[in-house]
């Protein structure tokens, strides 16, 4: 029997480079009551069925209309401290030239902003995932330049 998923969401930390800063993909929630809400990740509730993977994508699409077909980093969860809510959230770097819209009525806003403004913004029970895609991207250049310097002088 399949688990319930009616207090689970999954979604995407989409990051791009921007000279020497990181920047994420942002929403904001749609509606006068939602005026002065945080804004999120792009994620939603998974269908029944449907991998956290998968349902990262399809409601990146759903919200953003950025089409995320590259590799997905897990940045594993976090639980909203009030709702219980739980929101897996997957890393990818941006499509090069993407272009965010407003491309459902559940959002107002979709920007890329900067993400030392981004983790001020951002729902606080969300601001684990930003830290822990910029320790992602530190690896990553750590590993980099490891191997730069394994690689012999030509």
């Amino acid at each position: 029997m399949p688990e319930p998923r009616g207090k689970l969401a999954s979604g995407t930390v989409l990051y791009r480079q921007v000279e020497d800063s990181v920047e994420v993909l942002l929403v904001h929630p749609a509606g006068n009551y939602n005026r002065r809400a945080p804004w999120g990740i792009p994620k939603g509730a998974p269908d029944p069925e449907e991998a956290l993977e998968a349902a990262a994508r399809r409601e990146t699409l759903e919200e953003t209309g950025v089409v995320v077909d590259g590799p997905l980093v897990d940045l594993g969860h976090v639980d909203y401290t009030r709702s219980k809510k739980r929101v897996h959230g997957y890393a990818a770097a941006s499509p090069a030239g993407a272009v965010p819209k407003c491309a459902s009525w559940e959002v107002d806003k979709v920007e890329f902003i900067e993400i030392t403004r981004a983790r001020r913004i951002i729902h606080p029970d969300q601001a684990a995932l930003l830290d822990r895609l910029l320790r992602h991207l530190a690896e990553l250049q750590t590993a980099s330049l490891e191997h730069e310097t394994d690689e012999p002088a030509a």
